[in-house]
């Protein structure tokens, strides 16, 4: 299908020659989803295209041609922090938007077209002046992040005066059918009578579902998920996946085995606090001897472990005088049959310092990213990795948002305990734009809590696939999964069944 100015779009008459000079043009199923949005489901939609497919040009689209019509005069634009300046270049480049990025929380009522951070905007006193304005258009990106609807952030949106309501986001499904629902729930309560309603047609336990074909009929009423396996694009590439498990060296194994020593003595008296405090540290081990030194080094510092504290100071001892890494080892070897550059994903900072470190001094010029840096610092990260970066390290900040074409390597250094995370990383690379095929290792140490992690990924992978229709290929190829024996997720964990509590302590790591 070809999209041309007879189209029945103002914004494609309206754009067409711009376009032509910018050379740029609306794919075919950016089209159908603007043209669904407008003529079927009223303006108000959960655009879930997987990464990388153009959800934002399809809102901006949206935007433009409401805009066009006189349907929409104001509009509020809802990100993370470190994307404003992307939607406000996006809009501007694409579209001709006259939008204003609000940086700083001003000008509530001076501006028709507002882009602001989410977690700006909930806060007080923008919060009661956009009440107050109202807007007859809201955007919301990265709009998993109101998969809660006791947060702030789900009750902040759903305050807000509107007519037409766009959520976007890739994983609007990651642990459980309640985070559906919560999003459904913004732009159709219509829909359900309550949490208890949708839960009795669709729930049939924490990741099954009932009544699959019933919800998935309902889910057409306020979804769009754009698949790559539903149309070819001329720069199509496949991803390579391998899971490489990674076998602690002695010492490691000692630390790991003291640390589950102390989990299994301690973890029933401990306070709920604690105990999460002391499964991290099992998790910790498996990214970094430095990542556990740390951690150590401030919970020694807190009388609610004094009970522990001698167990805890000759685990830090341990700790400290570990400083080789199998993981890093690992990291080194695919660094060395690599001649691109490489993405580098970890959960915790001291990892990643340690990381820079010892990569510099194998010769390679590294740069750093984390939730640390400004947004004028990120964009400065990104270019200089671009520019003159041999590898990128980054905490969870660099898994939303940034777009990293020019790269094709990542390497899942951590797994998180959301599959939807590795999705949103992966994402950074294999997008529209990418010419060459994606390779991604994931490393996990074997006969640890990171087999379990592994496990619990593959249940969230599975919900997801059953309700989205999807294929996700985040974690390995199917041959890998038919003969890796570390999906046995052993019970060479620990002797503690501590995974029956692991509900309560995962919320913990995915809220």
């Amino acid at each position: 299908m070809t999209v041309n100015q007879k189209d029945d779009l103002l914004a494609m008459q309206e754009l067409n020659e711009y376009w032509q000079q910018q050379d740029f043009k609306l794919l075919p199923h950016q089209y159908r989803t603007v043209t669904k949005v407008i003529k079927q489901l009223d303006g108000r939609a959960l655009l879930a295209d997987e990464v990388g497919l153009g959800k934002t040009i399809e809102a901006g689209m949206i935007l433009k041609e409401y805009l066009l019509r006189g349907l929409v005069e104001t509009c509020l634009i809802l990100t993370p922090v470190s994307l404003g300046f992307q939607w406000w270049r996006e809009l501007n480049d694409k579209f001709k938007i006259n939008l204003y990025n609000n940086r700083k929380g001003k000008g509530w009522h001076y501006f028709n077209v507002i882009i602001s951070s989410l977690d700006r905007a909930k806060r007080e006193p923008h919060r009661s002046a956009i009440y107050k304005r109202g807007f007859d258009l809201v955007i919301v990106d990265e709009a998993h992040r109101l998969k809660n609807e006791a947060t702030m952030n789900w009750k902040f949106v759903n305050n807000i005066p509107k007519k037409y309501l766009l959520l976007l986001t890739a994983t609007p499904l990651q642990n459980d059918l309640k985070e559906l629902y919560n999003l459904i729930n913004l732009l159709r309560p219509e829909l359900y009578q309550d949490y208890n309603d949708f839960k009795a047609r669709h729930v049939d336990g924490k990741r099954q579902i009932q009544n699959l074909s019933m919800l998935q009929e309902q889910l057409s009423q306020v979804m769009i998920r754009n698949k790559r396996e539903d149309f070819k694009l001329a720069t199509d590439n496949n991803r390579e996946l391998e899971l490489l498990p990674v076998e602690l060296t002695t010492e490691e194994r000692k630390l790991y085995e003291m640390i589950t020593k102390l989990v299994q003595q301690k973890y029933k008296s401990q306070s709920s606090n604690s105990s999460f405090q002391l499964l991290t540290l099992q998790r910790e081990v498996c990214s970094s001897s430095f990542a556990v030194a740390k951690s150590l080094q401030r919970m020694l510092e807190k009388s609610q472990y004094q009970s522990i504290w001698t167990e805890l100071k000759d685990i830090l001892k341990l700790a400290t005088e570990i400083t080789n890494n199998q993981k890093l080892t690992v990291v080194k070897k695919i660094m060395a049959k690599t001649d691109t550059k490489v993405i580098i994903f970890t959960e915790y900072k001291a990892t990643q310092q340690y990381l820079g470190y010892n990569l510099y001094h194998q010769g390679y010029n590294p740069i750093f990213f984390s939730g640390d840096l400004s947004d004028s610092q990120k964009e400065w990260a990104k270019a200089r990795f671009e520019n003159e970066g041999d590898i990128l390290i980054s905490t969870e900040a660099g898994g939303q948002g940034i777009n990293l074409q020019f790269c094709n390597t990542i390497i899942n250094y951590d797994l998180p305990w959301n599959p939807m995370k590795l999705e949103q990383r992966i994402g950074r690379v294999d997008r529209l734009g990418q010419t060459n095929d994606v390779v991604v290792y994931n490393l996990i140490t074997t006969e640890t809590i990171e087999e379990r992690i592994l496990a619990l990924l593959f249940e969230k992978v599975d919900l997801f696939e059953t309700v989205t229709g999807d294929q996700l290929q985040l974690l390995l190829n199917e041959k890998q999964l038919e003969n890796d024996e570390l999906l046995s997720c052993s019970n060479q964990l620990t002797d503690i069944d501590y995974r029956a509590d692991l509900g309560q302590l995962r919320e913990k790591y995915l809220h």
